[in-house]
């Protein structure tokens, strides 16, 4: 249970032109900037609230929420306010603001601190920078098998790819595969049918000079998996006992894998350890929320702290110079831990997401969300806007390519090469190389 809400300050407001900027949880939650007459971006079932926004944290009608930070532009000349917190990489206050009679009034659950600027934007750079982070690593360019193949990806799928790069001519660092090589979420090293050896796909990418990179849901379990059946110990739980539910998805229950129990934290860590041994070096993390979510740990640990730490171990085994993505990830307790962060909810071949949920994957939530969150780029870490898709049967695929590129940060191709057009060709090697200007 999270504490009251109490009052913070009150604000004058112009209500025809202030601005309220919201800080969604994590990667898909939607962030960024509304005039006080619009209706917030919320979750439209109980499930997307659980697995794409901030769970127990409801909005009430009328009101603006933000995860550990909130900015107002009053509107009326005076300085933007933006309320940050305190500690946000241990305690991540929500913050609300109502407005009425001309007034803005904000409460937060948690302590804050204010600062001011002279734009929304700006402001939440100025607040990044005064962490002081060391400047992250430029990212590499990265093919990812996810939005041609999603789970159906076969090994041969891969090397179809491989190749295609070379005949293609395309400055490609890091061959991505995504999910489906696995048998089951939690069980990380056991392949399933589609794919023969991990270890020897990994040395084809590398014999052809390029990076292999490899995708995981480290937090999340599959109740069906052989780690949930031989060590049910493993998963953190509900006040009741009963295994912890980090939502639906795949078409069945999430359970979360517990790192602060000594054996789940050793099966994770050797995770990770073989997977770089087998010649892997670039990382995504996905789904992460699960492991920072309310619940009973083996440690007593809370949440937040519990879920650094295990991030902790993925960084440990898989060394300082691999690079690490986080996708899914609650956004202010990841300060200091990845290389790359999605930003952004998945985008998709189409524009607008199932049943209008901006969590939801689509071309025009990814974009609110990725434009929002611009101020993290090169502060916090290299922003992720989520791959391009240049091939013909992409909706919009030029709005898409030309938003990939403007917001610049890590560029990742995700078609099957050899269906891509002309055009589809030469957008993706200049996304690829850093030229922009991908409008047609």
């Amino acid at each position: 249970m999270h504490n009251p809400f109490t009052p913070v300050t009150s604000v004058p407001v112009d209500t025809r032109t202030a601005r309220v900027h919201e800080e969604g949880w994590q990667s898909w939650s939607p962030s960024g900037t509304y005039a006080l007459g619009t209706v917030p971006y919320r979750p439209t079932n109980a499930n997307w609230a659980t697995v794409c926004y901030r769970p127990g944290r409801a909005v009430p009608a009328g009101a603006f929420q933000g995860e550990g930070l909130l900015a107002l532009d009053p509107g009326d000349g005076s300085p933007v306010r933006l309320w940050a917190a305190a500690d946000p990489l241990h305690e991540v206050p929500s913050i609300r603001l109502t407005v009425a009679a001309g007034v803005a009034e904000v409460e937060a659950d948690g302590p804050v601190k204010e600062w001011t600027g002279t734009g929304i934007q700006s402001v939440l750079a100025d607040w990044a920078g005064a962490l002081a982070l060391p400047a992250p690593r430029p990212a590499p360019t990265v093919w990812c098998s996810w939005y041609e193949y999603f789970t159906a990806v076969t090994e041969d799928d891969i090397h179809e790819n491989l190749r295609a790069m070379d005949t293609l001519d395309l400055p490609i660092d890091v061959v991505q595969i995504d999910d489906g090589y696995q048998s089951a979420l939690g069980d990380w090293l056991t392949l399933s049918g589609r794919f023969r050896s991990r270890r020897g796909i990994a040395d084809a990418i590398r014999a052809r000079g390029r990076r292999a990179g490899i995708w995981t849901a480290p937090f999340l379990v599959d109740p069906a998996s052989d780690l949930a059946e031989t060590y049910p110990d493993w998963l953190v739980r509900d006040p009741d006992g009963s295994p912890l539910r980090a939502g639906r998805n795949w078409g069945h229950v999430l359970y979360v894998l517990d790192t602060t129990h000594p054996a789940a934290a050793a099966y994770l860590t050797d995770v990770y350890t073989t997977l770089r041994a087998e010649g892997y070096d670039y990382f995504k993390a996905d789904f992460l929320y699960a492991g920072a979510m309310d619940g009973v740990r083996h440690s007593g640990a809370d949440a937040l702290t519990a879920y650094r730490l295990g991030i902790g171990l993925i960084r440990d085994a898989i060394g300082a110079d691999a690079y690490l993505l986080g996708c899914g990830a609650p956004i202010l307790p990841s300060i200091g831990l990845f290389d790359a962060m999605r930003v952004s909810p998945d985008t998709a071949p189409h524009r607008r997401p199932e049943a209008d949920d901006f969590s939801q994957p689509g071309q025009d939530p990814a974009e609110f969300t990725g434009v929002g969150r611009q101020w993290q780029h090169d502060r916090l870490w290299v922003n992720d806007p989520d791959c391009l898709m240049a091939r013909p049967a992409v909706e919009t695929r030029a709005r898409w390519a030309a938003h990939v590129a403007a917001v610049g940060g890590l560029v990742a191709s995700s078609d099957r090469l050899l269906s891509l057009d002309q055009w589809g060709v030469e957008t993706t090697r200049r996304l690829l190389t850093g030229v922009t200007g991908v409008n047609r």
